[in-house]
């Protein structure tokens, strides 16, 4: 065959073969997929109405926080949908009235300011009434405002006081004492005169130093006695101790941070040399007690109300009552100080072999009070499994009695009658309450008797003494219930109702308050309470994914306050908008319930609570059919985010993503403050190992099976990143997919920042909905 026939022949060949394969591909194409679903630009919008910012001021006249002009009258601020207004509540006569004439009282203020003033957004910062109610008063540009409330006229009476920056103002609101060149000042706000306390300190070795390591603060930390004329404080001895460093974006060269940074395990830790200071007299005392370890008797940090907890004065200033504290937390002695000669006298002396506690609530008042007019001193503990209050004898340290007792606990003293040997606290778990949770006021007398309830209500309260304890200010709520005001006589009785909130703007966004539950934890026993969140849309017809949204124990839990609020702990509202059933669980190793519950994991943060968290939501899927079990996830920041690695790395199976910012995924690059008290001091085991191997994320991140969006900031000294960058190392080590987030500058409060709450959304909407987000949407805030 010649070549033109051969290239005919060939031609004629391939194109018979290019049909038959066409009409082949042409019969097998499969029909087109489906479009994924995406979630629109009008789902974002109605679930950012549901963020904090946006929400904030929908409820009026929540609460009634009075400020006692004497024992039977006080006057209190709220908020109104016209804006704030001032009233005067005589309790002896049971009457509410406006504490003064508003739009007069703006008129008189615009006369003398030369400013245009609301009637309903008035400038009285630190405001005061006279006695004779006549007179208010209040600062401002600098001075102190005198306005009569009869002729309504505005004059200046004199130059307020001027305070140092980042001082401590003492009992009598004549003297600050603040921190200067690793040394305390003290300045007379009336003669404006400033006094050199103490001339040794200096770097890593100064006076009233707030350094913590994971918290730092320019201002002291002291004790001001009820006289004003003395300082409890501490020379804080840092020398030796390792550095933490982190490093701050800029043009050209980073720019360091290096402070003291205490680990657990380390052989030098920052101690406290307690001195008390005689700030009339200019005395120094060296107390004769051996340095103390930097530690309160109860979670966390040294100060409690602007002061330095675990200290307490005599009336006189003469002694100082203080208690300290092991680094173990299982040790803690109460010792009382003569404040003149220095010497020093252990009273009493506890041990806890899991750690001891003082108060229930994180960064609550240590629960003890020293009674020097009658020689004793209340003290609580929880060594009969729930915390309560007992009376000992100062001088001996002798148990004289209990003075409560029961399965549920002691929360805050509120108030100590000495003369009439009664005392007030609040509670929680007391016979009658649905959730074991919500706090009640009570009384009793000091050798146990006449135990009564002042707070009766099903409700969560909040509570305000008089001066005399003969009236009572109480707030109660519940998740769905908002709050109700009313004042109450010396034993309960609700005498008026000052102020009931008003939701109406609230509920008009649509926005729904949570729904509580109770489940069994894992154990099948143990009773489990959580909320749920639901979209304001939601269809009982449909399938929701379920997402958790974690803070763990043992410092505190998921949920937090138990009375109404229009926002909960990572902006849950707002994305249970997106379509999610969203959860929050306080399960075992959380506080206020039995010591048992709260110490469940000791010894090993990674639990989390997780098997609780689990069971928990296992157990409503089986409840409500809306909820697909096989669509969970899990959110948190920092000990949430600690949580959430943790529960896609132990439980990949049932966890399909979650979004983990700023945790400490290891412990032992966690201040020591953390990781001593719950995981315990840090002890080698073998084999390359120790104590805190068990908690350490990256050394389970080998597990990932489901989606993780982890994050942290580049200038976070509480929880620093390199605890992060352990785990995105394993990660990458072993070949796995994840999203990472680095937040450039951004301390530890990052998690509500608009950028980061759009990337959670996006990335639940994509890895549990299996939709897709709108494109470029920008929160606003």
């Amino acid at each position: 065959m010649n070549k033109g026939l051969l290239l005919t022949a060939l031609f004629f060949i391939f194109t018979l073969s290019g049909c038959a394969s066409t009409e082949n591909v042409q019969t097998a194409t499969p029909a087109a997929e489906p479009e994924t679903e995406r979630v629109s630009a009008a789902d974002y919008e109605r679930a950012e109405q549901m963020l904090s910012w946006n929400l904030s001021g929908k409820v009026h006249g929540q609460r009634v926080s009075p400020q006692w002009i004497d024992s039977d009258t006080f006057w209190y601020r709220v908020r109104t949908p016209e804006g704030a207004l001032y009233k005067i509540t005589d309790a002896a006569s049971r009457t509410t009235v406006r504490a003064f004439d508003h739009e007069r009282l703006a008129a008189a203020i615009q006369e003398y300011t030369g400013t245009e003033q609301s009637a309903v957004n008035l400038p009285l910062q630190n405001l005061s009434f006279s006695n004779d109610l006549d007179t208010i008063r209040f600062t401002h540009s600098g001075n102190i405002v005198a306005c009569s409330i009869e002729s309504y006229t505005c004059e200046e009476e004199s130059a307020a006081p001027e305070e140092p920056s980042n001082s401590v103002l003492s009992p009598d609101g004549t003297k600050a004492v603040y921190i200067k060149d690793y040394n305390l000042w003290v300045k007379d706000l009336i003669t404006g005169e400033e006094t050199q306390l103490t001339t040794d300190g200096v770097q890593h070795y100064g006076y009233g130093i707030n350094n913590q390591g994971w918290n730092r603060s320019d201002t002291p930390i002291v004790k001001w006695s009820p006289d004003s004329d003395k300082l409890a404080t501490y020379r804080l001895d840092e020398r030796g101790v390792e550095m933490m460093t982190l490093w701050r974006t800029q043009v050209g060269r980073p720019e360091a941070d290096i402070w003291p940074y205490a680990l657990p395990g380390d052989s030098i830790v920052p101690m406290l040399e307690r001195v008390v200071l005689d700030v009339e007299e200019a005395g120094f005392t060296k107390l004769d007690t051996p340095p103390s370890h930097q530690r309160t008797s109860n979670c966390c940090g040294l100060v409690r109300n602007g002061e330095w907890g675990d200290n307490e004065w005599s009336g006189d200033g003469s002694k100082l009552a203080f208690v300290s504290t092991s680094r173990d937390y299982k040790e803690v002695t109460l010792y009382l100080a003569d404040a003149f000669t220095g010497e020093v006298r252990q009273v009493y002396h506890e041990r806890d072999d899991i750690f001891f506690e003082s108060n229930l609530s994180s960064r609550g008042v240590p629960n003890w009070r020293v009674l020097h007019n009658s020689n004793e001193f209340i003290w609580f503990t929880r060594k009969d499994n729930w915390g309560h209050l007992y009376l000992h004898d100062l001088e001996t340290g002798n148990l004289k009695n209990r003075i409560t007792e029961g399965e549920w606990n002691v929360m805050d003293i509120v108030r100590v009658d000495e003369v009439n040997r009664q005392i007030w606290f609040t509670a929680v778990g007391v016979e009658g309450a649905s959730d074991p949770y919500h706090e009640k006021l009570m009384r009793a007398n000091f050798d146990g008797s006449g135990l009564i309830m002042l707070t009766q209500e099903d409700f969560h309260h909040d509570v305000d003494l008089s001066p005399d304890a003969n009236y009572i200010v109480s707030t109660h709520s519940d998740f769905e219930t908002p709050q109700v005001s009313v004042l109450r006589n010396e034993d309960g009785e609700i005498l008026m109702t000052l102020e009931e909130a008003d939701a109406t703007e609230l509920y008009a966004t649509g926005w729904q308050a949570p729904q509580s539950f109770v489940t069994k934890g894992r154990d099948g026993e143990t009773d489990i309470h959580g909320i749920m969140f639901l979209p304001s849309n939601f269809d009982p017809d449909k399938k929701y994914p379920i997402v958790n949204s974690i803070y763990p124990g043992p410092q505190t839990g998921s949920i937090g306050g138990r009375g109404f609020s229009t926002s909960r702990r990572g902006q849950a509202h707002a994305l249970a908008e997106l379509g999610f059933v969203v959860v929050q669980v306080d399960a075992m190793g959380t506080p206020f319930r039995s010591r048992e519950f709260h110490t469940a994991y000791y010894g090993d943060m990674s639990d989390n609570g997780l098997p609780d968290q689990i069971a928990a939501m296992e157990q409503l899927a089986e409840r409500h059919d809306f909820i697909d079990i096989e669509r969970a996830g899990m959110y948190g920041h920092s000990g949430g985010g600690f949580a959430t690695a943790s529960a896609l790395f132990q439980y990949p199976d049932f966890f399909k993503a979650g979004v983990s910012s700023a945790g400490n995924h290891d412990n032992r690059g966690y201040t020591y403050y953390w990781g001593e008290k719950y995981q315990g001091l840090l002890e080698e085991t073998g084999d390359g190992e120790d104590s805190y191997t068990n908690q350490a994320n990256h050394l389970k991140a080998e597990n990932l099976e489901g989606k993780l969006l982890i994050s942290y900031g580049t200038m976070d000294t509480n929880v620093h990143p390199s605890m992060t960058l352990l785990v995105v190392n394993e990660l990458i080590r072993h070949n796995k997919n994840f999203e990472l987030i680095v937040m450039p500058n951004r301390g530890h409060g990052f998690g509500n920042e608009p950028y980061h709450l759009r990337r959670t959304w996006d990335f639940f909407v994509r890895h549990l909905k299996g939709a897709e987000p709108p494109e470029g949407y920008r929160i606003m805030r």
